[in-house]
């Protein structure tokens, strides 16, 4: 892309909050970070090499195969120990894409098309809402998926079960809210609408949960949209960020004939979000989503912000087979990221929804009259850390500060915005 043209687009935010509506064959799995599943039952394995011709969306670079980077004077190296079939690196304020590996490649996302399915369907339903689970709503759930321990016939607010999606990946949890958004089929329509709306046009979805299915895919590319898209919420940060919780368990009576219903702990399995017995707590970590099939292999997109940068990173499928792999070749790319940031000259953009107006100036109104300055200085997000292992369990997560603001009406993406992210979660050095 010229420089010209990449000037003019740089520091352009990516915003679903107006975007409700609603393609791609290769075979497609996904679950979550801590099971299998029978995906060689339902269609063979993906290709060992990338197509010849992949999507250009974003660049032309990035439909190019292999390592897209610009190495110039001061740029650092990629780091030599990344074996994943396809990631990216990406500044997510600007949505310049430092560099890429198969960016536009369609693989099994495994559980990170959970990400669109927050992105999709999180808008439509209060937390507070409640919902009796009858049985029907349970149905249809693939064997061997992740699941959060939900029960027919006990009632779950709308933020448990959101609670259970990005914690546990429950795919329990997501057939429960498909089933309150109208069933798995619409649901289905509505995810595979908004992603085209956001021009991840690398996905097609089977599934809501992500679970085994043929023809399921998406890219890294497409992964890195429905992240930087989603956490325009207030509520998919604070779902994302979260290391524990409390769930709600069944209902029982004791041993005095009183009903009682008890709660039991949920922990994220993000590894760079929690740490693990060979992974460390990413320094400034804030989430995405995880997962990990028989034929996706392990994926990973996360968001993490360093001395006022943000970036975002998507590994998909990495070839070593060690334990928690992909979270350390994410790590490494990140860490790439923050030293390269500022001296590397992009390989791409990630590109805004279809019919956004990205023409708008610094002192635009909101629909409310309000200026973009004022509206913006108070942070939109603030999940603060709980004794008792509430609903959020890593101090405060994501607040858009200092600069960013959604036109709801409008549906105006304002240009040259930042987007900050102060105190995103206790910095654990």
């Amino acid at each position: 892309m010229p420089a010209s043209k990449k000037t003019a687009k740089r520091s352009l935010l990516v915003t679903s909050a107006t975007l409700l509506t609603l393609s791609l064959t290769a075979p497609a799995f996904a679950d979550t970070a801590d099971e299998t599943s029978p995906a060689k039952s339902l269609t063979a394995s993906p290709s060992a090499t990338p197509p010849a011709n992949m999507s250009t969306v974003g660049g032309e670079q990035l439909g190019r195969p292999g390592n897209q980077v610009n190495l110039g004077s001061g740029v650092p190296v990629l780091p030599k120990d990344i074996t994943a079939r396809s990631w990216i690196v990406a500044d997510a304020e600007s949505g310049d894409v430092l560099a890429a590996h198969n960016a536009h490649w369609r693989l099994p996302p495994a559980s990170t098309l959970k990400m669109l399915f927050a992105d999709t369907v999180l808008p439509k339903f209060p937390k507070t809402t409640p919902h009796k689970v009858a049985s029907s709503d349970l149905a249809g759930i693939g064997s061997g998926s992740s699941m959060v321990g939900i029960k027919e016939n006990e009632t779950y607010t709308v933020h448990d079960l959101w609670l259970g999606v990005f914690l546990r990946s429950g795919n329990d949890a997501v057939h429960v809210l498909s089933a309150m958004n109208g069933g798995v089929d619409e649901t289905v329509k509505d995810m595979q609408a908004h992603a085209e709306d956001l021009q991840a046009l690398d996905t097609n979805v089977v599934s809501p949960d992500g679970y085994d299915a043929g023809r399921q895919v998406s890219s890294a590319y497409d992964l890195t949209l429905f992240a930087r898209s989603g956490l325009q919420k207030k509520d998919f940060r604070e779902y994302c960020s979260t290391v524990r919780a409390k769930f709600p368990g069944a209902t029982a009576k004791n041993k005095k004939g009183k009903t009682t219903r008890g709660s039991f702990e949920i922990q994220n399995t993000n590894r760079l979000l929690t740490g693990d017995s060979d992974v460390t707590t990413y320094q400034g970590i804030a989430g995405v989503k995880n997962g990990n099939t028989t034929n996706a292999g392990a994926t990973f997109t996360g968001v993490a912000e360093r001395d006022g940068k943000v970036l975002l990173v998507t590994v998909m499928n990495p070839e070593k087979d060690e334990h928690n792999e992909v979270y350390k070749e994410a790590a490494r790319l990140l860490d790439w990221g923050f030293k390269a940031s500022g001296t590397v000259q992009p390989v791409g953009e990630l590109v805004p929804p279809k019919g956004v107006d990205t023409t708008a100036q610094p002192g635009a109104k909101a629909s409310d009259g309000t200026s973009p300055e004022r509206a913006s200085t108070k942070p939109v997000a603030a999940a603060t850390a709980t004794k008792k292992g509430g609903s959020s369990g890593i101090g405060v997560a994501l607040g858009l500060t200092g600069g960013f603001l959604v036109l709801l009406a409008a549906g105006v993406f304002l240009v040259n915005r930042r987007w900050p992210l102060p105190d995103l979660m206790r910095r654990r050095r």
